[in-house]
């Protein structure tokens, strides 16, 4: 086993040995033919054409020049060293040319890049200002319209009594349940308290919400002021069934004065209560 594995270093050692002669021996190609193509490929200089002619007696004797340039050439040697500038890299150049495209592209592409970072950013924002999901972080929302329509969103949904209606007692609560007052005021809370949800949770421009906002404000204090005069309307009511009431009380079968002595008496008695 141990000499099974000497044998295969020591083959090893020979061919990394004769490998490292044969490139060792390998010399650089300095072929001044090839040097003057490089510089025609690139932007030094268009010509050099070598191998150059050599003439004796006026006769070309350089065989390579002959071969690559001269009559002995394919025909498309000949039409290149006598064509036109043909450099890739000149100032003029198809490879210049497809850099300055290039170029161009780019900056075209950055243009629209920042189009479309534009574009996204105003729809993320519009996002924001149509979706029922910020409309609780909306400035004017908490600057001004969550303090107005306050009033309204503690409103009762479904009030049966006069103490969530915010009347004056009992008594006015019935009289307006009786005459269709509380039926009409339900009505126009269900549209208010509707017309507020939907301003809260759909999906709108943020000017069209603020307008709902602004629609649903000036309905509640319609309402308000509504409740307020029905309120007013029925306690005067009351009370003039009241005082109608103790005033056929007061009066008896054995009492009676001239009528200008009983328009003086209820002046006197009731001058202090309208």
């Amino acid at each position: 086993m141990m000499k099974k594995k000497f044998i295969q270093a020591l083959l090893l050692m020979i061919f990394s040995g004769s490998i490292g002669s044969v490139f060792g021996q390998v010399k650089r190609l300095n072929d001044p033919s090839i040097v003057a193509h490089n510089k025609r490929m690139v932007f030094e200089s268009w010509g050099d054409f070598r191998p150059y002619p050599k003439y004796t007696l006026g006769i070309q004797t350089n065989f390579a020049y002959a071969t690559v340039w001269g009559w002995l050439s394919p025909a498309r040697n000949r039409n290149y060293k006598n064509g036109a500038d043909i450099r890739p890299l000149k100032p003029t150049g198809l490879e210049v040319q497809r850099l300055v495209e290039l170029e161009f592209q780019r900056a075209e592409a950055a243009r629209i890049k920042v189009q479309v970072d534009t574009l996204y950013t105003r729809n993320v924002q519009d996002l924001a200002h149509w979706t029922s999901a910020t409309v609780a972080a909306d400035p004017l929302w908490l600057l001004y319209y969550k303090k107005m329509l306050k009033p309204l969103t503690d409103f009762s949904e479904n009030p049966q009594n006069y103490v969530k209606w915010h009347l004056k007692d009992d008594k006015t609560y019935q009289n307006m349940l009786a005459n269709g007052g509380i039926a009409h005021l339900e009505k126009e809370l269900a549209l208010l308290k509707d017309h507020y949800k939907n301003s809260r949770t759909m999906d709108m421009p943020r000017g069209k919400r603020f307008l709902m906002y602004h629609e649903t404000l000036i309905g509640w204090r319609r309402f308000a002021n509504q409740l307020r005069v029905f309120d007013q309307k029925n306690n005067l009511f009351l009370d003039y069934k009241k005082l109608l009431t103790t005033s056929r009380t007061k009066l008896g079968s054995d009492w009676n004065p001239v009528d200008l002595q009983i328009a003086q008496k209820i002046m006197i008695e009731y001058h202090n209560k309208f």
